[in-house]
């Protein structure tokens, strides 16, 4: 019974320890937005699907730094098909506490920049370059480490092709998954003890 209990006090010091502490430092934060809505400023006719893979590390509480994947497709019946790409560093901080309208939320910026390109068939626009965004975000935690998210960004791209400089802005949701870091693990570890 008492190796129960010890078990048990164990497991919700861990839960109660990670629900505070997802975006401390040495933490680590895996996911990516899986579906994003992009709205062309120029054109607002646009409709994009966009994955985008991210894995960041805490460097401070509030603080990640890591890098992002991009990868986008369009395509429409009797139009042009475009291929997006982009690679590189980001950086994000999150607010200082949790949301008081919902206790689970915080809100973020988001900074990137990177290698990237956007590229038309049927000699549509092309553009490849220096790739950079930066927005305001959302992310909800539904578990103590899993974060649903909105993010809201403008994104720019400059460099070579037959257009100089290519932008719009961009909504996207997606998943993240905060796993401890070894300093984490150690305190749940001298906690329990």
């Amino acid at each position: 019974m008492k190796k129960f209990f010890l078990t048990l006090l164990a497991v919700a010091g861990f839960a109660g320890l990670t629900a505070q502490a997802q975006i401390q430092r040495g933490n680590v934060m895996v996911g990516g937005n899986l579906a994003g809505i992009n709205f062309g400023i120029d054109d607002p006719h646009v409709f994009e699907f966009n994955i985008s893979p991210k894995a960041a590390w805490f460097v401070q509480d509030n603080i990640a730094l890591g890098a992002y994947a991009n990868f986008g497709l369009q395509t429409a019946k009797n139009s042009a098909t475009t291929i997006s790409y982009g690679v590189g560093p980001l950086a994000r901080y999150y607010s200082g506490s949790d949301v008081e309208v919902l206790n689970h939320g915080r809100i973020f910026g988001e900074v990137t920049a990177g290698l990237g390109g956007l590229n038309v068939s049927q000699g549509g626009g092309n553009t490849n370059g220096f790739d950079f965004s930066f927005g305001p975000g959302f992310a909800y935690f539904i578990t103590p480490n899993i974060g649903l998210e909105t993010l809201v960004k403008y994104n720019g791209l400059t460099g070579f092709g037959n257009e100089g400089y290519q932008h719009k802005l961009n909504l996207s949701f997606g998943l993240q998954i905060y796993l401890p870091g070894r300093g984490t693990a150690a305190k749940v570890s001298r906690d329990v003890r």
